[in-house]
């Protein structure tokens, strides 16, 4: 699956450090250490709700990655025109 994420800056170093170290694809590492991370945890997670209000109907089928580029954009756009 192909997705976009942002990566911090001292994780994208972690990361490419550790591929020029083995030899391996930026791809293939952070592959391998999202799995090693998350095969560590524990499969029975019990999730809390901060809020008691129920989640507004409007935003229910939204694409929260769309929504937040968007707002990144705006921000963008803010730090450009100041």
């Amino acid at each position: 699956m192909r997705t976009t994420v942002t990566i911090d800056p001292d994780t994208e170093a972690l990361l490419k450090g550790e591929a020029a170290r083995t030899g391996q694809s930026f791809k293939v590492v952070l592959n391998q250490a999202v799995k090693r991370a998350l095969g560590r945890r524990s499969c029975n997670v019990s999730v809390t709700p901060l809020f008691s209000a129920p989640f507004p109907a409007e935003l229910d089928r939204q694409n929260f990655n769309r929504l937040a580029a968007e707002w990144e954009d705006e921000d963008t756009m803010k730090d450009l025109s100041s």
